[in-house]
């Protein structure tokens, strides 16, 4: 007896071969996942109120906000193609389309390679000091997901990496890189190492199982301490940041704040499980919100 004849009009079209592509492409640049852009911009724009000293020229602001999705992007995919002998056996992301096959190391490489030439092409609209200094930033991003084969401080140089941007605003918008970009710097990098360590408590005990190397293992028993010494440490080179920049009320009510956040953080952690460590990491977006709130606000008043 032969099957029922199923109508045309029943038939669902199956997906065109781009829109799979692009849907994958996506994936692997976690456009569905701001919380890591968000991450990135936030002291960006520390850099750049700080640089302009209030709200920056619609330029700059323009340039280094896409750019930082677009270096984000550019970070995750050659970080997933970095990782692809790793991904596979990690609960949290053997989901990803490197790990599964769905996008080829190939694909990949082209994908990180179209995005940093974007954003280098954003960069060629500033003065020649920030092109410059950009060429650093794409040896930071490119070399960063390469060290957790051979260090235990891949989540410091992460904080380098994607706290780069911060001279890098300086330079747009000043000409120079003076030494209160440095200190801005230096906390966004203690502050990613921070939010970073949560991120590979999550996956500590995979890591420890494949080989890999994070401060989540170097730490061990001592992570809650160290993290924070970690937040102790950005939190008193911010207050440095404000006493050079005789910032006022409002920036340090900022920090405050932040503060309270971050403390919330351990609360959060306290557990070490993997659902409560990485609900800290993410928790972090609005630690750097609460420090740029501060910071644009201390502005607008003064």
């Amino acid at each position: 007896m032969s099957s029922p004849q199923i109508p045309d009009a029943w038939v669902q079209p199956s997906e065109p071969e781009w829109r799979r592509k692009l849907r994958l492409y996506l994936r692997l640049m976690r456009a569905d996942k701001p919380i890591g852009w968000l991450l990135l911009l936030w002291p960006t724009w520390w850099g750049l109120w700080f640089a302009a000293n209030g709200m920056p020229a619609w330029k700059p602001l323009v340039v280094f906000t896409l750019g930082v999705w677009l270096t984000r992007a550019a970070g995750c995919v050659i970080n997933d193609y970095a990782d692809r002998w790793l991904d596979g056996s990690v609960e949290r992301t053997r989901g990803r389309p490197l790990a599964t096959g769905e996008v080829s190391g190939r694909e990949a490489l082209a994908l990180f390679a179209v995005l940093m030439l974007a954003a280098f092409a954003l960069v060629l609209t500033q003065n020649r000091l920030t092109i410059a200094m950009s060429v650093v930033g794409v040896v930071l991003a490119a070399s960063y997901p390469y060290l957790k084969r051979y260090t235990y401080f891949p989540q410091v140089y992460l904080g380098m990496a994607f706290g780069w941007g911060i001279p890098m605003a300086f330079a747009a918008v000043t000409g120079g890189v003076p030494k209160l970009a440095w200190l801005i710097y230096i906390a966004n990098i203690l502050w990613s190492t921070a939010y970073d360590t949560w991120y590979a408590m999550v996956d500590r005990d995979d890591d420890i199982r494949m080989g890999a190397k994070s401060t989540a293992i170097l730490f061990g028993d001592a992570d809650l301490i160290a993290q924070g010494v970690l937040y102790a440490c950005m939190f008193a080179t911010l207050a440095l940041v404000g006493h050079d920049a005789h910032r006022g009320i409002w920036y340090w009510g900022g920090l405050l704040v932040a503060a309270l956040l971050v403390a919330w953080e351990f609360r959060m952690a306290k557990e070490r499980d993997r659902d409560g460590c990485f609900r800290a990491f993410r928790h972090n977006n609005w630690v750097g919100l609460a420090i740029f709130a501060g910071i644009a606000l201390d502005f607008w008043r003064s």
